[in-house]
């Protein structure tokens, strides 16, 4: 319903599918997102995976209005439950498949979108495209995967986190969040061109180059960290049911829904 998936000359292509909300996601998208990187993990024919997303934008995060119960019956509980799965597990799932994965991003990447660019090995991203997690507007630190301080640095990661503002393609290359900068129209064009040189290296010494790096990440405390810090998030959230109450969620999805 809202993921393509497609495999040709050992790329699988993976295309998050739902322009008119700017790609964001709800739990179907998710679930289906999850059954795609599964399969092209699985298929022996794939050596390379890609995400990308149709429409002007890649993702708006999050729909916040997707399957919440009514705001007398949210509690912690509840939303530790349905993110540790569908956030943590999933964004951890994906970093994790031994294949090299490649996000093309263009346009908005708003906090939950930051979780499936993220997961990916390289990422290639258009001139327009803008990275941010304004969810402290939510008296929340940050989205459930806080790959923040591992992709931006410690300093711009707080910069962006205490401002909201966006993070432009140029500054992420700069910092090394971004791979490579490319005009919006060869965006995919130079995104298949890397996923094709990728994929004609022995696949056993992919698999063992992406092992190597992830596991120093590891050894560093990456794992650790992103572990720990989803339940400095899910104080956040505590915070923002207590405090704030259930309307704030609705009015930052509003507030997303208004990108052009």
């Amino acid at each position: 319903m809202y993921i393509r998936y497609e495999v040709a000359d050992k790329i699988a292509t993976i295309t998050l599918d739902r322009p008119e909300a700017a790609n964001a996601q709800n739990s179907d998208l998710l679930d289906e997102l999850d059954g795609a990187w599964t399969r092209a993990a699985q298929d022996p024919e794939v050596a390379v995976i890609v995400l990308r997303g149709e429409g002007k934008h890649f993702s708006a995060g999050h729909d916040l209005k997707d399957r919440w119960p009514s705001p007398q019956d949210i509690t912690l509980e509840w939303i530790y439950q349905n993110e540790s799965r569908r956030y943590l597990e999933y964004s951890l799932r994906w970093r994790n498949v031994p294949k090299p994965s490649i996000a093309a991003v263009q346009g908005r990447c708003i906090a939950g979108g930051l979780l499936l660019c993220w997961p990916c090995d390289l990422i290639v991203a258009a001139d327009d495209a803008l990275f941010s997690d304004p969810v402290v507007l939510m008296g929340i630190g940050g989205v459930e995967y806080h790959g923040h301080t591992w992709e931006l640095g410690a300093r711009k990661a707080k910069e962006i986190l205490f401002t909201g503002r966006a993070v432009t393609a140029t500054e992420a290359e700069q910092v090394g969040m971004v791979n490579k900068v490319v005009p919006r129209a060869e965006l995919d064009e130079q995104t298949r061109a890397l996923a094709t040189r990728i994929a004609a290296m022995p696949s056993f010494g992919l698999r063992q180059a992406k092992r190597a790096v992830n596991q120093t990440l590891d050894v560093q405390g990456f794992y650790a960290a992103i572990q720990s810090v989803f339940d400095v998030h899910s104080t956040g959230h505590g915070n923002a049911l207590s405090v704030n109450g259930f309307p704030i969620l609705m009015a930052l999805d509003e507030m997303k829904q208004k990108i052009e």
